[in-house]
């Protein structure tokens, strides 16, 4: 059902007793984590590393409560060599992409 996420993984780290809680997590990782990659064409054409390197960075663990596995380990490909990660950026952004839907999904079994 799910391609990149894993709602075992989320259950895990968020737990399914508060699921007000799990809510508000899941919708700050698509506000801000994952709103954060997707917007970084601006740095790649600027050559902003530090700004990608800061969102790379930041978005790790995220993915990983999320158990998007795939996903974090190309964004330490981006983040481990920036000037040459223009053709795995277009990737994460359509990886990212199948996320959003994914967790929307999630989101609506979960309600």
């Amino acid at each position: 059902m799910y391609q990149l996420i894993s709602p075992q993984t989320i259950y895990q780290y968020f737990g399914d007793d508060d699921k007000e809680m799990l809510l508000e997590m899941i919708q700050i990782i698509l506000d801000t984590n994952l709103h954060d990659l997707k917007s970084l064409d601006k740095a790649f054409s600027d050559e902003d590393y530090p700004v990608i390197k800061k969102s790379c960075h930041k978005s790790k663990p995220s993915l990983s409560y999320i158990g998007a596995i795939q996903t974090r380990k190309l964004v330490e490909q981006i983040e481990g060599d920036i000037p040459s990660a223009q053709n795995l950026y277009q990737d994460l952004k359509a990886q990212i992409k199948v996320i959003e839907n994914e967790l929307r999904q999630f989101l609506n079994s979960v309600e």
